[in-house]
């Protein structure tokens, strides 16, 4: 991370000529400004990057995904017409993981079309190179681009990167959490002077007895929605993955990633990627408001596990060099474990479908979906 940001100037120039700004407006700002912003102009990802996916960390697991698909594909009853649509693809590594496992089952690869929803250009070459093979491949500003049609799709660390409200309780209420000037000039954060007029109707029942000082946040529904619109009216699923709590609580989560570190999410805006935590029951509510049916959610490591991802890193390591074979083993228990620096029990992952299908693979048996 750099120590100039072009976009703090303009930040505190918005502050000062228009008041504090609410934390999604800054989130926004970090992430998407045009110029600016976060994800608009780099690759974050890797070594190099300030942060690395379940797909950069192993092959298995985009090829768990690819067998996942074509589980729920036959359980649709193998429509001629499929839409795999992944949100956020990074630099492709999962797609073109999940596709060479596709690949094994030539009915449902030939009449598959791939959409992708990625607006950073950097990131769009990378996946193009990717994915140089892959057939009927088509990229989107916005999931409202995709066509109609039956559809599977796939969200890792997605959800995370859309901003939150945060609301601070006070005596006199909850409060909007917002980004203001110190007496310094230094951004810092405010709350609003006046309450949030019966925000506490609103409020999940784990948070109505929290103590004056606490932190709530939350999304707008509008993008889960529209996923448990398009599975409920088209016919399909679609595949949550992110690093969140399964159920809605008070907490201020708002985080900023810089060189695979933790950072300041109030230093240097645009040159770190902010996010927060991602509220599964929160998502699992919305989609069932519309008439979609949520399955889960349960943790990465179990879910992968049920998949039978210890059969497929055992089945690699037995044609691998030892030290390949190592690099096997990590891969499996950074996925799946529940260490310091693992992914198994921090991740976690919500399934959405047409309300016609009672079950999910992975995500509702206790019996691994698919696995020998």
């Amino acid at each position: 991370m750099t120590e100039f940001s072009p976009l703090l100037s303009e930040i505190r120039k918005r502050i000062k000529s228009s008041g504090p700004m609410p934390v999604w407006r800054y989130m926004e700002l970090c992430l998407m400004h045009p110029q600016h912003g976060y994800y608009v102009s780099r690759d974050p990802l890797g070594r190099e990057g300030d942060f690395t996916t379940s797909p950069e960390v192993s092959q298995m697991f985009g090829e768990l995904l690819g067998l996942w698909t074509a589980s729920v594909w036959r359980g649709m009853g193998s429509p001629p017409v499929l839409r795999l649509v992944e949100f956020g693809p990074g630099r492709g590594t999962m797609m073109a993981d999940a596709l060479r496992a596709l690949r094994v089952l030539p009915p449902l690869y030939q009449l598959l079309s791939i959409h992708l929803v990625e607006i950073n250009p950097v990131l769009r070459e990378k996946q193009k190179a990717a994915l140089s093979t892959a057939r009927n491949l088509t990229w989107h500003d916005s999931f409202d681009e995709v066509p109609d049609g039956p559809s599977i799709i796939l969200a890792n660390e997605y959800f995370d990167v859309l901003p939150i409200h945060q609301m601070v309780r006070r005596e006199s209420g909850w409060h909007e959490r917002v980004v203001e000037l110190d007496d310094s000039g230094e951004l810092a954060f405010g709350a609003a002077p006046e309450p949030t007029p019966r925000f506490d109707v609103l409020l999940p029942p784990l948070v109505r007895a929290a103590p004056v000082g606490a932190v709530f946040e939350w999304r707008p529904d509008t993008e889960v929605m529209k996923v448990a619109a398009r599975v409920r009216d088209q016919d399909g699923a679609a595949l949550i993955i992110d690093y969140g709590h399964i159920r809605s609580d008070a907490g201020d989560t708002f985080q900023a990633i810089a060189r695979h570190s933790y950072a300041d999410p109030l230093k240097a805006p645009g040159q770190a990627d902010v996010t927060a935590h991602v509220d599964f029951q929160a998502l699992a509510r919305a989609a069932e408001a519309v008439g979609a049916r949520a399955h889960g959610p349960v943790t990465q490591g179990e879910f992968l596990k049920r998949l039978g991802i210890e059969s497929r890193a055992l089945t690699l390591m037995a044609k691998a060099s030892h030290e390949v074979s190592e690099d096997v083993a990590a891969a499996l228990q950074r996925l799946t474990g529940t260490g310091r620096d693992a992914m198994g029990s921090m991740f976690k992952v919500l399934g959405i479908s047409a309300s016609q299908y009672p079950s999910l693979p992975g995500l509702d048996e206790e019996k691994p979906a698919g696995a020998a």
